[in-house]
This record gives structure tokens, sequence and C-alpha cells, in this order.
């Protein structure tokens, strides 16, 4: 075997190591939702305090990231891949055998904080892997296609585990995953790059862990108390003084958590909102249709996950033919056009009704799952084009942050308009999540036209970056 085929196979088995960090973080995600039901059953609990199941996991999950690639860009993302994934596998047991809901919610929060170290060097890792822009937009495409599977078949794997057992297999299953993504890491991955710049900034991070815990905590609870309850206020108070912290904090630090400047970059701004937003508006709505099949419809939670499937099924085939999409057409058009098509089948659905047979939702749950699965792998691409090497872990997190942020917001917010009328929350959910599908069009536009973001890369421009160290 000769070195260039050796050097193919090992990036090719590190993608599949990569690819399965990010699946499995994924999946936790969205493996949760259909046993929400079956949770509440066995340990008790409100709807509202069923969602800190999923937000408990997401909020530490978006408050670390930041920190995670920060801290991959200065040890070595490899390194921090492998603990990674020692310290998600271990919290899946702990949340497999959680004896009461509050256990559950503490092991679910220590999940999160394995999963802020998997994604960013995940991504990390793959940049190095594939350093030239074509590879690099095909790997991330099968990279993102692992957390397709994960995030669209979680629904269907977690109805048929309960299905099969309980609702604690669907936190064991992670066992065997993280042990082999951890082997496959250790054994064909490049050691990465290291950068002395890095930071992790502690008052960033504290603050960024207040701005996250307090919105999440208020609409979470704005949905059973009410937005205008002392609570609830003080909880959007808080946020609001630390995300204002936080900024001023960042502005100022030599070595900041997050460098501002990176903002500069149309391709990286844009790409970071465009995460924010996509994931509001689909993290919610599989959280609201997935207590919608089960209460209004009354499907078990097999038949939940399979209600999903066409959205499983098409989101694989969307991720991988996304880096040609880009490739053929550009960032923007592509990007824009996916997001165009959310629209229209969030719209779609909107006139179905309690009666409404399955099948007439076939076609809208399946442009959902396309147009999700092509527009998250062509706005990383696109982000890890607009920076240096060097910085691919602090903007992946950044990205990363910024769509499990969305994911806490969406969870929160949507779940707030079901929690009174599950019906009437859905046809809500439905409306602003099609309003959040033309916010993204609108984002794409300054998006460089071409395949990457390199027309407007930042790197070691200090007039571009903050200097760092």
């Amino acid at each position: 075997m000769t070195d260039s085929s050796r050097r193919t196979g090992s990036a090719a088995l590190a993608l599949a190591g990569t690819s399965l960090g990010y699946g499995v973080v994924q999946l936790d995600v969205t493996v949760v939702n259909v046993a929400v039901s079956s949770i509440r059953n066995d340990l008790g609990g409100s709807i509202s305090a069923a969602q800190w199941v999923v937000d408990a996991y997401t909020v530490t999950f978006a408050a670390l990231i930041l920190s995670a690639g920060s801290l991959a860009d200065r040890i070595g993302a490899k390194r921090l891949l492998i603990v990674g994934f020692a310290l998600f596998t271990a919290a899946s047991v702990a949340c497999g055998i959680a004896p009461s809901l509050g256990w559950l919610i503490a092991f679910r929060a220590v999940q999160g904080i394995g999963a802020a170290a998997l994604v960013p060097c995940s991504l990390t890792v793959l940049n190095h892997a594939y350093p030239d822009d074509a590879g690099r937009a095909r790997a991330v495409g099968l990279w993102a296609a692992g957390a397709s599977i994960g995030l669209s078949g979680g629904p269907l794997l977690g109805g048929a585990l309960i299905a099969a057992s309980s609702w604690r297999l669907i936190f064991l299953i992670n066992l065997p995953l993280g042990i082999l993504g951890a082997v496959l890491i250790a054994r064909y991955a490049e050691e990465t790059s290291r950068s002395p710049r890095a930071s992790i900034d502690p008052p960033g991070q504290l603050l960024g862990v207040v701005t996250l815990g307090a919105l999440a905590a208020a609409v979470v609870e704005g949905g059973s108390r009410g937005f205008a309850d002392p609570v609830v206020l003080a909880g959007l108070v808080a946020a609001t003084v630390a995300a204002m912290g936080f900024v001023l904090v960042e502005r100022r630090r030599a070595a900041p958590l997050l460098p501002l400047g990176l903002f500069r970059s149309p391709t990286f701004a844009a790409t970071t909102a465009i995460g924010l937003v996509i994931n509001i508006a689909f993290y919610g709505l599989i959280f609201v249709l997935g207590i919608y099949f089960q209460t209004v419809r009354g499907y078990s939670p097999l038949a939940t996950g399979l209600a999903f499937a066409p959205t499983t099924a098409v989101v694989l085939i969307a991720n991988i033919a996304a880096g040609r999409l880009v490739s053929s057409f550009g960032t923007r058009r592509v990007i824009a056009a996916a997001a165009s098509v959310f629209a229209v089948a969030l719209v779609a659905m909107l006139a179905a009704g309690r009666s409404t047979p399955y099948l007439a939702l076939v076609v809208q749950l399946t442009l959902l799952g396309a147009s999700l699965g092509v527009i998250v792998p062509a706005m990383t691409s696109a982000l890890l084009g607009s920076v240096d090497r060097d910085r691919s872990g602090i903007a992946s997190g950044a990205l990363n942050t910024a769509r499990q942020a969305g994911s806490v917001i969406g969870v929160a917010l949507f779940g707030a308009f079901a929690a009174h009328s599950v019906v009437h929350g859905l046809r809500v959910s439905l409306v602003v999540a099609a309003v959040l599908a033309v916010v993204t069009v609108l984002l794409a536009l300054p998006l460089h036209p071409a395949a990457s973001g390199a027309g407007d890369r930042l790197g070691h421009d200090r007039s571009h970056v903050p200097r760092q160290g």
C-alpha cells in the first residue's frame, strides 16, 4: 500500500469517527422527543419539567462549545475529542440508570458537557484531514450525514427501543457507539495543530452559561407560569444583562473566548446567524410534533418514530448531495433555495387538520428533511472556508454554539406554545418556523457566491481579528 492510499484510508476512517461523534450528539437531542411521555409516566413530572430533560443537555452543550473549540485549538482537537467520547459515553450510561427525574436531568447536563467537546473537535479533525475546499465540502457532507442520521433517525430509533424494552435503552445504546468512535479517532485521526493564542476566558464562559441558562429557564417556565410572572421576567432580565456583559468582556479582553472580529467576515456572520435561526425552527418543531403525534393522534412511541421516517430517509441523501450542489450553484443560492422550500413545506402543513390522514403530511415532512439536509453542510463548509485552519476550532465552536442556542430556544419557545393546547401550539409553531425560514433566505444573501467563504477569509490579519495572547 502506498503512502498516499494509506493516508486516504486513514482520513476516511477518521471521518467515520468524527461522523459517529457528531451523530451520537445529534441522536441524543431528538431521541428524547419520543421518550418524553414514557419518561413522565415512569418518573413523573409536568411537560415543563420534562422539557428540562431536553434543555439540560442543550444548554450545557451550547454554553461550553466555544470553550471546547478554544481548548481544542490550544491542546489539540484529537486529544480533546477522545476525552469528549469518554465523558459523553459515561454520562449516557448514568442517564440510562437514573433513579429519578432530577438525577436524569443532572446526568443529561453532564452529557451535554461531553457533547460540547465532540462537535467542534470532530470538525477540526475533519478540517485537518481534508485541507482542500472540494475535499472538505464532500467530507463535511458525509460528516453532516452522520449527524442527520442521528438527528432524524432519533425519533424512529427511540420509538423502536422503547417498544422493545424501555426508554432507558435510548441512553445505554451510546455505550458501544462511544467506544467505537474513540477507537477510530485514537488510531486513525491525525494530530492537529495547536495555537497558544487560544483562550479559555473564564469571565466570558461564565457569562455565556448565565445567558443561555437564564434564557432557557425563562422561556420554559413562561409556558406554565405566564411571561408576566416575576420569576420569568427576572430570568429574561438576567439573560439580557449577561449577554450585554459577554459582549463588553469579549471586546476588552486581550485573549477573548470569542474574537468578535471574526464577525466582520460576511460569511462567518451569516452562517452563524443561519445556524441559530434554522435550529430554532427545526428543533422546536420536532419537539412539538413529537408531543402532537402522541397526545393528539394517540401514536405510540414507535409509531411516532415511524411518522418522522420521511424526514430521516431524505436528509441523509440531501447531506451527501449538498457538496455537489454547492460546487455547481454556490452557497448563497443553495441555502436560499433550501430555506424557501422549508418555508413552503411549513405553510402547506398549516392546511392540515387533526383528521388529516398521515399520508397527506408525508410530502411536507420529506421537504423539511431535504431542506435541512442541504442547509447544514452548505453553511458549515462555507464557515470553515472563511477562516484560517488554526482558527477552525473556535470558528466551528461559534457556529455550533449558535446552533445549539437555537435548539434551546426552539424547544423552550415552541414547548411554551404547546403548554396549554398542543393543537393550537403546533399551529403557532408552524407559523413562527415559516417566518424563521424566510429570515434564513434573507441571511443567505450576504454569503460569498462561491463554494466556500475564502473570498472573505479572516485569518492573521490583525485589522480583522483582535490580537491573541
